[in-house]
């Protein structure tokens, strides 16, 4: 059998916190912020939680995530 390979690409953009979940970052962050918000500019910044349907695929291509 072949050794499992992580995809790189998930493994930089998804984390795993201390209770399991995936956590991303959000999208709509890099341009055409002056009819943003602030709140909503600052709520970009943190981390969110990946949507259970995306999970599937995200432990599929990085096993080793601990997802």
């Amino acid at each position: 059998m072949p050794k499992i390979r992580t995809h790189k690409g998930t493994q930089k953009r998804f984390r795993v916190t201390g209770t399991g979940k995936v956590m991303r970052r959000s999208a709509f962050q890099s341009h055409m912020l002056e009819h943003k918000s602030a709140k909503r500019k600052r709520n970009f910044a943190r981390p969110q939680p990946v949507a259970g349907g995306d999970l599937a695929a995200i432990r599929r291509d990085a096993p080793k995530l601990g997802a």
